[in-house]
């Protein structure tokens, strides 16, 4: 599991140049580079002065940390981040942004105060919308903001000029209203009301079709469709005036104990509640991937371009799937450099080790990669991977070489000598050579019989000693020519003989790479088809939250008599279907094919196999011939990456 990261204080996210574009600070990159956890993000939104930092810092489980300001001056510019351990959930961390108030005088870029929110909006799992007063007509058209997402935000790239924030319900975040220092009774029509039933009383909207009624409807109609879900708080006056300029410094027994016990619900609610943060088909976000995503957003709003999710999506699929190949390298790479230390071993506890850690490797890519739609990027792990171990088993093949040459070197160390000597230059002194070497061959095998390349160096061998023996075969005054002949066949054959184990077993030591292969490619399917259905869930998942919000709130426009706007809910819903429709007939289509994977590759193994076998049958029949047809085996099998 990832380990936590705690920062002791809050630090600057997304920060301003002195040109007025947004850049965000690499310090704060360089923090969410080190989150692999799942990460949920609050942010609080609001204008200037209302109080937003206090509740960021309780949230945190801090009394100081983002800036108070007590006098009219906004203190918090840019984005602030503050990163802590989830309070309730394990594994998982709570990013906190604190947003620059809106609507500071100072500033006079209502553009900059716009690109703010959306940052919010985009970044974020729960958006806290932080006010003062009451939820009257004036502070809902202070939240003029959400009027404007959608010359802010697109969701495809194809879509153009096209309208489609009917889809920003799937992707947005929570929202919660927190009214402060709210002084009324909550009653509707005289009787008493929830926050939330005040919420949605001030949301309701207006029947009519004038100029005036349609600008009325318009941000109370965004907040009901943009939004997934909706909660609110009403927060009463903290302490006593003379007091709020020093709120981070009050003893709870200095404040309100209503206001500590609606600050209390607020965080718990936020800490239940809040759900991790998810990009487009319910991928969950890291801190790793928060950080490229807002590197993203702020790069294209200051461009001067509209950041579009799709697009970001792609582009951090990109970076992700890139990084999670070369992690699933590194973890086969570091596996096979501890393995080498013991080189040489027997062909198939380097295959068993290279099975494991392949599968290894491709657990940690799968962890790490998203829409890798067509496996390209599995492919090019596999790749790189079959590389590397063809790689191993040649320093394997080289580390046997080595140990094979040594040992007879060594075991044929006396029989130099003797040559040197001219030991067996007399009568009777081929027979004393041929029992020398058949006891050296013998001494050989018992000792080198599991090493890959015992046959082929004892073959080399052989071959060498071949010159000696025929020298001292005709030297010998012993032997007739008869015999000398007879001598000769039988060396011939004994050499022949040779020959066709070496290329047995090479034919083996290729059947049994094969093997591995294919063993690997079987689990590296297998762990593609989890990995796919876990995809699929969360599409599912995402595209029925989106239609059960969507279905609330057509229920509440018909309860309420908007019947016109209810109907023409319909036709979203319906482009909802059919867009789910085809998203399941796409995975249905995926999930029939990738069972045939496996067998696919099964089918070219074995006709591969088959072709080893006939090849190596007609090696033994025309010698000659074997190394064109072996090197032709080899060319066909690295065709389907074997």
């Amino acid at each position: 599991m990832a380990k936590p990261l705690s920062m002791d204080k809050p630090e600057c996210f997304i920060d301003t140049e002195s040109g007025g574009k947004l850049y965000v600070k690499e310090s704060a990159l360089q923090i969410l580079q080190k989150i692999e956890q799942p990460v949920v993000v609050v942010a609080v939104v609001g204008l200037y002065r209302t109080g937003k930092s206090y509740l960021m810092n309780r949230l945190a489980g801090k009394q100081t940390g983002f800036a108070l300001g007590s006098t009219i001056e906004s203190k918090t510019k840019g984005i602030w981040m503050w990163c802590v351990p989830h309070p309730t959930k394990a594994g998982t961390t709570l990013v906190l942004l604190d947003t620059e108030g809106l609507g500071d005088v100072d500033k006079g870029d209502s553009k900059h105060d716009s690109n703010i929110f959306c940052l919010a909006v985009l970044l974020s799992s729960t958006l806290v919308y932080n006010s003062r007063g009451t939820i009257d007509n004036r502070a809902i058209e202070e939240l003029q903001y959400v009027t404007e997402l959608t010359e802010c935000i697109k969701v495809k790239s194809s879509n153009n000029d096209a309208d489609d924030s009917g889809e920003f319900v799937k992707f947005f975040p929570s929202f919660i209203w927190a009214v402060r220092d709210f002084t009324l009774e909550r009653k509707i029509d005289g009787n008493d009301a929830t926050e939330d039933e005040y919420l949605e009383f001030a949301l309701k909207l207006k029947p009519g079709t004038s100029k005036k009624v349609m600008e009325y409807n318009l941000p109370r109609e965004c907040i009901q469709n943009y939004f997934p879900s909706r909660k609110c708080f009403t927060f009463p006056f903290p302490t006593a005036p003379e007091n709020v300029s020093r709120l981070e410094k009050l003893d709870s027994a200095d404040m309100s104990s209503e206001f500590l016990e609606v600050t209390d619900n607020f965080c718990k609610y936020v800490f239940q509640k809040s759900d991790v943060k998810k990009l487009k088909d319910g991928i969950t976000v890291s801190g790793r991937v928060l950080g490229y995503l807002a590197k993203n957003y702020v790069d294209t709003i200051s461009s001067g371009v509209v950041p579009c999710l799709e697009n970001a999506v792609i582009a951090m699929a990109m970076i992700e799937n890139e990084a999670a190949v070369k992690d699933g390298l590194e973890v086969y790479q570091s596996g096979m450099e501890k393995l080498k230390d013991s080189f040489p071993l027997e062909l198939k506890d380097v295959s068993s080790e290279h099975q494991h850690l392949s599968s290894t490797a491709t657990q940690t890519f799968m962890k790490r990669s998203f829409r890798d739609n067509d496996g390209s990027y599995l492919k090019t792990l596999e790749e790189k991977i079959n590389k590397l171990f063809d790689g191993y088993l040649r320093q394997n093949e080289e580390a046997s070489k080595r140990q094979c040459e040594d040992l007879l070197s060594y075991l044929s160390g006396p029989m130099t000598e003797k040559l040197k000597q001219g030991f067996y230059a007399k009568p009777g002194g081929y027979d004393l050579f041929c029992k020398d070497l058949e006891d050296i061959v013998k001494n050989y095998n018992s000792q080198a019989n599991k090493e890959v390349k015992a046959e082929e160096v004892l073959g080399e061998f052989l071959k060498q000693k071949s010159v000696d023996s025929k020298a001292i075969l005709q030297a010998d005054k012993k032997l007739s020519e008869k015999e000398k002949k007879i001598k000769e066949e039988t060396e011939k054959a004994v050499l022949l003989e040779q020959e066709i184990k070496v290329k047995e077993e090479k034919q083996r030591q290729l059947e049994e790479k094969m093997e591995a292969e294919r063993r690997s490619n079987e689990e590296r399917m297998r762990q593609m088809k989890e990995k796919m259905d876990e995809e699929m869930k969360l599409q599912r998942e995402e595209a029925e939250h989106a239609m059960e919000s969507k279905l609330r709130e057509q229920a509440a426009l018909l309860e309420k008599g908007f019947k016109e706007k209810a109907d023409r809910m319909n036709e979203e819903m319906e482009e909802f279907k059919r867009q789910n429709a085809e998203a399941e007939k796409q995975r249905g289509f995926l999930q029939a094919t990738l069972p045939n994977m496996p067998y696919l590759s099964g089918v070219v193994l074995g006709l591969s196999a088959i072709s080893a076998k006939v090849l190596y049958g007609l090696i033994h029949r025309v010698n000659f011939l074997g190394r064109p047809l072996l090197g032709r085996l080899v060319s066909v099998l690295n065709v389907f990456h074997f």
